[in-house]
């Protein structure tokens, strides 16, 4: 049986950005999560600096930074932080747990890879739903088109009947 983990997967989930198509999290939020200053990760991440190419762990660009903060209200108090954060990859935090060799470290990690999984797992539920969304439109779009055709006919054929109606009829026996 699995050990609860010490960190509830909706907190960390909460903690997962998607920035330039990745899903990341921040430096600030790993290290509070992993019980360590936010100097003391960049500064072991500086150390090992080739365990993290650019997939692993990217600085974020001023802009990119300023919307985030925009964006999210609970980053309020990093506002004035004077450097832009790091942000990792599921691959940077998993690289991570081999640098921060503590054992709350590797049960923060395993924490963080169960919360990626489920959210991987909810946006494929997702993409289902969207695919059979958009075949149940395209299928409606379809039927509506068939019964359309047919409501157009149904009316065009009214229009006849009324303009014979409308047709002025010779009485009986006389020509004009």
């Amino acid at each position: 049986m699995i050990k609860d983990s010490i960190i509830p997967v909706e907190v960390i989930s909460k903690k997962i950005y998607l920035i330039r198509g990745n899903k990341v999290m921040l430096d600030s939020d790993l290290a509070e999560l992993y019980g360590v200053e936010t100097r003391v990760l960049k500064q072991a991440v500086r150390r090992n600096i080739e365990r993290f190419p650019s997939d692993f762990m990217f600085q974020l660009a001023k802009d990119e930074w300023n919307k985030l903060i925009t964006i999210c209200d609970n980053l309020g108090n990093l506002k004035y932080s004077p450097s832009t954060p790091f942000v990792f990859t599921e691959q940077g935090v998993a690289m991570l747990s081999g640098i921060l060799n503590s054992k709350r470290a590797i049960q923060v990690n395993i924490a963080i890879m169960r919360a990626f999984v489920q959210l991987r797992k909810f946006l494929q539920s997702n993409e289902e739903l969207s695919r059979k969304l958009k075949k149940l439109e395209h299928e409606t779009k379809k039927r509506f088109s068939e019964h359309e055709e047919k409501i157009q006919l149904i009316f065009e054929a009214i229009k006849e009947l009324i303009t014979e109606k409308e047709k002025p009829k010779n009485p009986i026996g006389f020509k004009v």
